[in-house]
C-alpha cells in the first residue's frame, strides 16, 4: 500500500454479499467503494465499512457502466476492482482491462464464467471433463447426440449454479428446445450427464499457486435441489480420505491451467460411476450457499477476509496464511414455508450459525468428529423437510 494515500477498492456486487471482504478491506485501510444494484440500496450492507456507494438500474449496459466508473476515476485513484458475485466477475475485468488496474483480465475472465470455454480449456490440457458439444452447428449436434447416449444436459454458458439448466432424455426432446432458443442457442452448450456425487473445493490462490483448499461434499446434487426442491447439504470431508487426495492435484492443476494469479475460487467435480472424478466448472469468486461459513467453522479460514488480504497485497504484496485447523463442518439449508422459521428446538452444543433470512431455514454444525456432522446434517435433513421446507419452481434467473 502506498505511503500517500490509502488504496482505494471499487467492488461490484450485483448481489448482497462480500460484507466480510468490505470490512476486512477498511480493517486493512483501504477505501472502499460499492457499486451495487438500486434495488439493494438498504441491503445490510457493512456501511461503517464503506466509503461510498453507487447504485445501477436493473438493465444497464456495461458500456454506461464504464462510463460511470470513468467517470468516478477523474476525482478517485481506483487501485483495484474486485467483483463479490459470478455475474461480475466479467464486468469487472472489463474495467480493469479499460481502466488498466491490474487483477485479471477478460481472457482469463472466461475461464471463471463461460462453461464453454472452461470446459474446451479443461479438455486440451488433459483434465477429465463430460462429453459436451456448443449449442452451434446442427450437424455437429446431431453427430453428438448419435454417438454420446443420453440422457444430455442443457446449460447456459453464462450463468450461475443450476439456473437455466434443463435435463434432457432424447434428441426428440432436444430440437425443439434448442428451436424455443432461437439467436440464443450458440449461448448454450449441451453435456453428458453423468450421475455420481458432487464435490468442490474451495481455495486461496496466490502468486499462481493454490496455497490452501477444503474439499467439500454435497448432499443431493445441487441441480437437483434447485429443480426438484429438498434440502441443500454440503460437509467438508477428512484431508487424508482417497477422494480429497485425488482432488486436490486436480483442482490445483486446474487452477494452473486457467492462468489465475491470485484471489479465491470455487471449483465442482463430480465422482462418475467409474470412479474417476470429472471437471464440471469453478468460479473465481466464494462459493455461494454459505459455503464460507462452513469452511471457516471446519478449518478456521475466512474465505472473504483472506481474498481481501490477498487483493490488497496485490501483484507485489506478501501475503500469509493464518494458522489452518483440521475439524469438520457442514449445513443444511431449504426454503420454508414459514417467514422466520423458529430452529430454536434444534439445541445441540455442534451448532455454530442459524441462518437468518426470510423463508428460508439453515444449520450449520461443527465438530472434531466428521462422522458426528455427518450423523447431524442426515437428523436435521429429515426433520428440516417434515417441519419447514417448501417448494418453489426453479428460477430462470439468479435471485441471490
Amino acid at each position: 500500500m502506498s505511503d500517500k494515500r490509502p488504496l482505494t477498492v471499487l467492488c461490484i456486487a450485483s448481489y448482497e454479499k462480500g460484507q466480510e471482504f468490505m470490512r476486512e478491506c477498511k480493517r486493512l485501510g483501504c477505501r472502499v467503494l460499492v457499486v451495487t444494484m438500486e434495488k439493494l440500496r438498504d441491503a445490510d450492507w457493512p456501511r461503517e465499512s464503506v466509503d461510498e456507494f453507487f447504485y445501477l438500474p436493473e438493465e444497464f449496459k456495461l458500456e454506461d457502466l464504464t462510463r460511470g466508473v470513468s467517470y468516478l476515476a477523474r476525482t478517485r485513484e481506483i487501485d483495484r476492482v474486485v467483483p463479490l458475485d459470478d455475474f461480475d466477475v466479467e464486468t469487472a475485468a472489463a474495467l480493469r482491462e479499460h481502466l488498466r488496474i491490474q487483477g485479471m483480465g477478460d481472457t482469463t475472465a472466461r475461464y471463471f464464467r463461460d462453461k464453454l470455454a472452461m470446459r474446451v480449456k479443461a479438455r486440451d490440457h488433459g483434465v477429465l471433463v463430460p462429453e459436451f458439444i456448443h449449442a452451434l452447428n446442427h450437424e455437429r449436434i446431431h453427430e453428438f447426440t448419435t454417438r454420446v447416449a443420453p440422457p444430455w444436459v442443457l446449460k447456459p454458458r453464462s450463468e450461475a449454479s443450476a439456473v437455466g439448466i434443463k435435463k434432457v432424455e432424447t434428441a426428440e426432446g432436444l430440437w425443439p428446445l434448442l428451436e424455443e432458443l432461437g439467436d440464443r442457442q450458440s449461448f448454450y452448450l449441451i453435456e453428458q450427464f453423468i450421475p455420481g456425487d458432487i464435490f468442490h473445493v474451495d481455495s486461496i490462490v496466490s502468486q499462481g499457486e493454490p496455497i490452501f483448499t477444503a474439499v467439500s461434499k454435497y448432499g443431493k446434487p445441487p441441480m437437483e435441489v434447485a429443480h426438484g426442491g429438498g434440502v441443500f447439504m454440503t460437509r467438508t470431508i477428512p484431508r487424508q480420505s482417497t477422494d480429497a487426495q485425488a482432488l486436490e492435484p486436480l483442482n490445483h492443476e486446474l487452477l494452473r491451467t486457467f492462468g489465475i494469479a491470485r484471489g479465491v475460487t470455487h471449483t465442482e467435480f463430480i465422482k462418475g460411476g467409474d470412479g474417476r472424478f470429472y471437471f464440471l466448472e469453478t468460479a473465481a469468486r466464494v462459493g455461494g450457499a454459505n459455503i464460507a461459513e462452513v469452511v471457516e467453522a471446519a478449518r478456521g479460514v475466512n474465505l472473504w477476509r483472506e481474498w481481501a488480504r490477498i487483493e490488497v497485497a496485490g501483484e507485489h504484496g506478501q501475503y500469509e496464511l493464518p494458522p489452518v485447523r483440521d475439524d469438520y463442518a457442514g449445513i443444511v439449508i431449504s426454503l420454508a414455508r414459514q417467514e422466520w422459521p423458529d430452529t430454536s428446538a434444534f439445541d445441540d452444543p455442534e451448532i455454530v450459525f442459524r441462518l437468518r433470512k426470510r423463508h428460508h431455514v439453515g444449520l450449520l454444525v461443527a465438530s472434531h468428529d466428521p462422522a458426528r456432522v455427518d450423523q447431524l446434517l442426515n437428523s436435521y435433513a429429515r426433520r428440516l423437510l417434515e417441519e419447514f421446507s417448501a417448494t418453489l419452481p426453479a428460477p430462470d434467473k439468479a435471485t441471490s
